[in-house]
């Protein structure tokens, strides 16, 4: 290998053609010649301050451009901080990237700086785990990480690579013959060992076939669904009384989320969407339902779960009507048959499959006008009582009225990354995304922290829209830190903490069921001033009346590249009470 063509610049060469435009990293050394050479090639590298959020921001960014996010961290303590994200990203299943430093080949084993077994500390967290430790191991590893984060259902990989693969060979070798000793004459041993590390260096450095990169590694092919959709097709033709869920498993291949909501549209059945297909029929379609979906469950007499799970969130199974025919259509053959048997098990992408079910013959011009009327009726006497709700006095700004105020001045290209817990809640009943794939939550693992490193991707990823950052001031201590990383690399983001000084989602309950409020209670903090301290703007609003003005200047910085956060001081309402969840 010559100077110019080190280790680092060959994993480079996979990410260029593979479309990837970010690469997110803590900086150390046993990874700098990825971040250099990503650097030179026009990768935007962003750093940011906790390895946690570098996983948590290709997490995002995966799911926002349908290209594998890819995150760089530092061997040791750098693989184990990013082990809830990776987690988070596996359980969401998400298509991330890890790349993982690692000590030297020779010295593994042998105490070097931050040398664990980090394969077997992974192992549970990932789809696979893969070992490039040699130099012509490093684009094929790197290309097999591609293709089996995107194959099946989506997932992380991890990709380990030691240090002394990634730097030039001569500076290599140089570092091996100096740890030899030098200037004195060298017994058998010292000989032997100089044989065997000239030999060890001469097959890590050997390039074998000169493998180069390939180009863009497809998802998977799109397999043929005609019959099964067919049979579809006419349950949907029958039914009386159906409802569709669409998840987060629809949106697996995104730039095909506008041709996933026309797909929906033309099938015409009322829809709930849940997680990464938040926002897919925009803010106002007449088929979305955001209200009272136990209630349509029960009543159905034909339930499509494109992509949604059985799990605590549907009660395992048990909210959906016992005569209800069902379609489960999930790439996980677990999945299908979990807590719910289905009368029409399909494995296959949820969003593919709605394409096809939208364009079959039998679908055009179905309606269910009084059933639509029906829920839409349910819908709209719980939107006014929310906004009555929001109109009650609670000491402190109602946290509903907080939520209409952003609801209401929010552009019409924007990204919400929900991190929280009660207030996020509440926020989830009342923002309204507005258009596909503008919507971030943690998924299934109900992960607090998500936040920042989810904003960075989006303001990254689409730099002229807005993102806003809709915290709880519990989930606002994980990553608070990175405003100084939006500020750094002038990322507009706007942070909403809704303030109750308190764990309120876990409070509610336990107070009441257990009669102690011990370790739930936080203090009004000043993030305002965190993030002024910073790089960012920070405004402390304590009257309703101030906020939409607060709001409006708030995306007037956003728009010069100044990352803002308006700290909301709230009350408390028994709007979410009883969220406990199991």
């Amino acid at each position: 290998m010559t100077a110019s063509r080190n280790g680092g610049e060959l994993i480079v060469d996979v990410l260029e053609r593979q479309g990837v435009r970010h690469l997110f990293t803590l900086c150390g050394g046993h990874i700098s010649p990825i971040l250099v050479a990503a650097e030179k090639r026009g990768i935007g590298i962003v750093d940011v301050r906790d390895e946690a959020n570098a996983a948590f921001a290709a997490d995002a960014a995966s799911r926002l451009t349908g290209v594998p996010g890819v995150a760089a961290v530092t061997a040791g303590p750098g693989v184990t901080n990013t082990l809830t994200a990776v987690k988070n990203a596996q359980l969401a299943e998400s298509p991330l990237i890890l790349i993982g430093g690692a000590a030297p080949t020779v010295l593994k084993g042998r105490g070097a700086l931050q040398d664990i077994d980090q394969m077997a500390c992974v192992k549970a967290f990932v789809k696979e785990t893969i070992e490039a430790h040699h130099v012509s191991a490093l684009i094929p590893a790197m290309e097999r990480a591609f293709a089996i984060a995107q194959r099946g259902v989506p997932g992380p990989v991890f990709v380990e690579v030691p240090i002394d693969v990634l730097y030039p060979e001569e500076l290599i070798r140089g570092w091996y013959q100096s740890s030899g000793g030098s200037g004195k004459k060298k017994d058998l041993p010292a000989k032997a060992m100089d044989w065997y590390l000239g030999r060890h260096l001469d097959k890590m450095f050997d390039e074998g076939d000169g493998t180069r990169a390939s180009g863009p590694i497809p998802a998977r092919a799109a397999q043929p669904l005609g019959p099964i959709v067919g049979q579809a097709a006419r349950m949907v033709a029958k039914a009386q009384r159906p409802v569709l869920l669409v998840g987060s498993q629809a949106m697996t291949r995104a730039p095909e989320a506008d041709a996933v909501a026309s797909a929906v549209a033309r099938i015409g059945m009322p829809t709930w969407l849940a997680g990464m297909s938040r926002g897919l029929l925009g803010r106002t379609h007449a088929l979305h339902m955001r209200h009272k979906r136990r209630a349509a469950l029960k009543e159905a007499d034909l339930v499509i779960l494109a992509g949604v799970p059985a799990d605590f969130r549907l009660d395992y199974g048990r909210v959906i009507g016992r005569k209800a025919k069902v379609v489960t259509v999930n790439l996980s053959p677990r999945t299908l048959v979990k807590n719910k048997l289905p009368n029409l098990p399909v494995h296959a992408e949820p969003g593919r499959f709605l394409q096809e079910l939208g364009a079959h013959p039998l679908i055009g011009g179905l309606s269910w006008p009084s059933w639509q009327r029906k829920l839409q009726e349910r819908d709209d006497a719980r939107d006014a009582e929310i906004a009555e709700m929001a109109k009650q006095d609670c000491g402190e700004m109602n946290p509903l009225a907080v939520c209409q105020a952003i609801d209401a001045v929010m552009a019409e290209d924007s990204i919400i990354v929900a991190d929280g817990g009660d207030f996020v809640g509440s926020a989830a009943y009342i923002l309204r995304p507005r258009g596909p794939l503008r919507w971030l939550d943690p998924g299934v693992f109900g992960t607090l922290g998500v936040g920042a490193g989810f904003a960075l991707a989006a303001s990254a990823s689409r730099p002229s829209a807005e993102t806003w950052l809709i915290y709880g001031d519990g989930a606002a201590g994980f990553s608070l830190i990175e405003f100084d990383t939006f500020a750094r690399h002038k990322l507009g983001v706007i942070a909403v903490v809704g303030n109750d000084a308190g764990w309120t989602q876990i409070a509610r309950d336990q107070v009441e069921i257990l009669k102690s409020e011990v370790g739930t209670v936080l203090s009004r903090t000043r993030y305002d001033l965190v993030a002024e301290g910073l790089g960012g703007r920070g405004f402390n609003v304590t009257e309703l009346s101030q906020l939409p003005e607060v709001l409006r200047e708030a995306q007037a910085l956003a728009r010069q590249g100044v990352p803002v956060l308006v700290n909301c001081h709230i009350g408390k309402t028994d709007f979410r009470k009883g969220s406990i969840s199991m």
